[in-house]
């Protein structure tokens, strides 16, 4: 795949998501993008695996120009963003005046921690109280910054039922199908996550808010009182290897206590070797002790990532249903629990 081509699919990536700012900034660098700006010059240089999807040039690149608007440092290019028009021009000319800022953008990649994802892991986490009648150990595998290791602080919304704490920090509404889970409230006995380079609340903030699209002011609003709300609790995130540290969390299991495993868009990402790891891990620590794996991740069908639960002992897997990459829907399928 060239560079434009990457853009190009970039920006259908972006008005299936509900970006159609993006979408056409994400057009028109791929039909306009020409070099002679030490930045336009590194974009079209790549090519191996730095011109492939996996690699995400073009969100590289948006997120820095994003970061400019955010720290007030090119206001023409805020301007247009704010207007909701053609942002090319200004992006183009935004290249050329912050070169060293954007290719610095350009060498790290993508992070980003969705909170919407956490509407799943409320409803997975009332199923897995009502069967098991157990306190929950959490684990999360690809934290990030940990803002969706505190989802009992959240409450899911499915029309005139909430599900979550009385008072939550966030209130999430995905668009619902399929029954509704039990009413079966979680009490957490200890959580930690782990990343190979986990993200900071405060140091990292800008780096977790650019990485949004300027016209969803929704998302940036909601990660925001998110990254309010793990500054103040501090999440433990680990940085290592998920599969080693999950072997030494597994060493120490808690009586009583049904441990739940969960990732959301990070398996994938992992190494065959780290997968395999991680997964004989919980297979042999399952054999003694109760352990949920639940897993939000693409699977090759579509719409959205598949929702699946893995039980031991026995390592039964039981489908959930499918959610929105955002979280924006679930479409709920669990069966009683």
């Amino acid at each position: 795949m060239t560079i434009r081509q990457l853009f190009r699919q970039q920006a259908e990536d972006c008005a299936a998501m509900g970006s159609p700012l993006m979408a056409v900034l994400m057009s028109g660098l791929a039909d306009r993008l020409q070099p002679g700006t030490p930045v336009a010059d590194h974009i079209l240089s790549r090519t191996g695996d730095e011109a492939t999807r996996a690699h995400a040039l073009p969100l590289r690149l948006a997120a820095g120009l994003h970061a400019l608007t955010l720290t007030g440092q090119d206001p023409a290019l805020a301007t247009a963003y704010a207007s909701g028009s053609d942002p090319t021009d200004e992006a183009l000319a935004a290249l050329a005046r912050h070169s060293a800022f954007l290719i610095d953008w350009l060498t790290s990649p993508p992070q980003t921690n969705e909170v919407r994802r956490s509407a799943p892991l409320i409803a997975a986490a009332h199923w897995l109280t009502q069967r098991f009648g157990l306190p929950l150990v959490l684990s999360e595998l690809g934290a990030s910054a940990g803002l969706n290791l505190l989802w009992d602080h959240y409450a899911l919304r499915i029309g005139d039922q909430t599900f979550g704490p009385a008072e939550p920090t966030l209130t999430l509404t995905p668009a619902w199908t399929g029954p509704l889970p039990p009413h079966a409230t979680p009490t957490i006995l200890d959580r930690r996550g782990v990343d190979l380079n986990p993200l900071d609340p405060i140091t990292d903030r800008l780096r977790l808010l650019a990485y949004l699209w300027p016209d969803q002011p929704d998302r940036i609003s909601r990660t925001r009182t998110a990254l309010d709300l793990a500054t103040r609790l501090r999440p433990q995130i680990d940085r290592a290897d998920a599969a080693l540290w999950l072997e030494t969390r597994l060493a120490r299991p808690t009586p009583e206590a049904l441990h739940l495993i969960f990732h959301t868009v990070a398996w994938q990402y992992f190494p065959s070797a780290t997968q395999s790891r991680a997964l004989t891990a919980m297979e042999q620590a399952g054999q003694t002790t109760p352990i949920a794996r639940l897993s939000m991740e693409a699977d090759g069908q579509s719409p959205g990532a598949a929702l699946t639960l893995t039980l031991w002992p026995g390592g039964d897997t039981l489908p959930l249903g499918r959610a929105d990459f955002h979280g924006r829907w679930v479409d709920w399928s669990a069966p009683p629990p």
